[in-house]
């Protein structure tokens, strides 16, 4: 399943560490964060719950830029 998500972040630096964190948490099978649109594209794996694993997507990106924000449904 994939799903989109507005996000705020200040810089496309920023938005790179929110990519790798998202990638590398367990649930999520791909990330993209496109800076210029405010916007992270989220497939998740198989039988999961994504707004559970949205939250932990969430407390990881804050892990590497603190101020981002994700607007989860």
């Amino acid at each position: 399943m994939k799903q989109s998500y507005k996000i705020e972040v200040d810089c496309a630096n920023c938005a790179n560490l929110m990519e790798e964190a998202a990638k590398n948490t367990i649930g999520v099978k791909d990330a993209v964060v496109n800076f210029m649109a405010q916007k992270m594209d989220v497939e998740f794996n198989d039988g999961v719950d994504c707004r559970e694993i949205m939250r932990q997507v969430l407390k990881n990106c804050k892990k590497v830029e603190e101020d981002c924000e994700i607007y989860i449904l």
